[in-house]
């Protein structure tokens, strides 16, 4: 924990940026009829009884002397698509209104269009708060459009998304929880891949074995040729391992899976099958990639639903001579807490003793 002797300004904006919000440009005009417009994402509700609003503005921006000047602006909630209009008023130019068409609204303030949402305001108070000025103002006037609004956090543009698990409970149904459970480790092996910057995949057991739906490539991916739809051997690949030492032989068996050698009698197989649960994660080295000649170690950590079966395998594949999918390093304690996060999401309570943390990254694999 930093206290206020040790942290600067820069790590306080890091901290800061963790809280995710909309994207609002505000727009006002001054006593000459020239048009101004910031970008900023301080915008927040006050009050519904009255409608109050505030967002705040740095003191030093080059339009702060226009809006403190001014007794009305627009606050316009920009839309998903609207991230240039966002790039375009966050810097400081006498031409940001440019060859934009906009709507004149409430004493000649310019409206944004094609929004999320607009709100039209008259402000009640100015008060100074640090290197910024607070504008707290009555809403006159609202409209609202379909468009999903454009979502900005940890410094980087996002969409937002109905929650996966709002209701807390997940559908009974299986089918259900599947599509859930995808859903939610398509996201984690995008954070993983962007934190480890390796190449990962997501896997279904689906009616033909281990199937790869999605993939995550890193800058330089182990290949050009990541297929979707890619059916990988049980025995032979770290997906098909964590997959097995979490399902049934039958559920094994009735997969398509010809010229595999399950031999469920076999001492190997089944110690191996162990070695998954007991470390949560399946590692297979050495092999070749997808139709080339490249050299893989692969690191997979399966995701169980709450009956304990495995739904997903989060994977990771990289080249032999960099990755070497370590089983105690700490992309693999990532991989193996990411996994065991998402099957806590999805009802899975078994408790499975875990090591000591030591800041935990997200991470997943194929």
């Amino acid at each position: 924990m930093l206290d206020a002797a040790t942290f600067d300004s820069r790590d306080l904006r890091r901290v800061l940026g963790t809280f995710v919000t909309g994207v609002t440009v505000v727009t006002t005009i001054d006593h000459q009829g020239q048009f101004h417009g910031v970008t900023a994402n301080s915008f927040s509700s006050v009050s519904l009884d009255p409608p109050l609003v505030l967002w705040s503005q740095a003191v030093k921006s080059h339009s702060h002397p226009a809006f403190f000047n001014a007794e009305r602006f627009a606050v316009n909630i920009l839309a998903e698509d609207q991230i240039d209009l966002s790039k375009r008023f966050a810097k400081s130019s006498p031409d940001k209104f440019a060859g934009i068409d906009v709507d004149i609204g409430e004493s000649g303030v310019p409206l944004l269009r094609d929004c999320s949402a607009r709100l039209q305001c008259r402000v009640v108070s100015r008060v100074p708060g640090g290197d910024h000025t607070i504008y707290v103002a009555e809403v006159l006037a609202i409209d609202q459009t379909e468009r999903e609004p454009l979502v900005f956090g940890n410094g980087r543009y996002l969409l937002a998304y109905p929650h996966d698990l709002a209701d807390a409970a997940l559908s009974p149904h299986r089918k259900q929880a599947q599509l859930t459970a995808t859903r939610l480790g398509a996201r984690a092996v995008e954070r993983l891949a962007r934190r480890f910057d390796e190449t990962m995949a997501l896997a279904v057991w689906g009616a033909h074995g281990p199937t790869i739906t999605h993939w995550e490539p890193a800058s330089a991916p182990v290949s050009e040729a990541l297929p979707v739809g890619l059916i990988l051997p049980v025995t032979s690949t770290a997906t098909g391992l964590a997959f097995a030492a979490h399902l049934c032989p039958e559920a094994i068996a009735q997969a398509d899976l010809p010229g595999q050698n399950l031999a469920p009698g076999e001492g190997d197989w089944h110690e191996r099958l162990a070695e998954v649960r007991r470390r949560g994660l399946a590692r297979q080295g050495l092999e070749t990639f997808y139709r080339s000649e490249t050299l893989i170690n692969a690191l997979s950590a399966p995701v169980l639903d709450a009956d304990g079966h495995a739904v997903l395998a989060l994977t990771a594949v990289g080249e032999a001579n960099r990755f070497r999918a370590d089983l105690d390093g700490e992309f693999a304690r990532a991989l193996r807490e990411t996994a065991r996060d998402l099957s806590h999401r999805l009802g899975y309570e078994t408790e499975i003793p875990r090591e000591p943390v030591r800041r935990p990254a997200l991470a997943v694999g194929a």
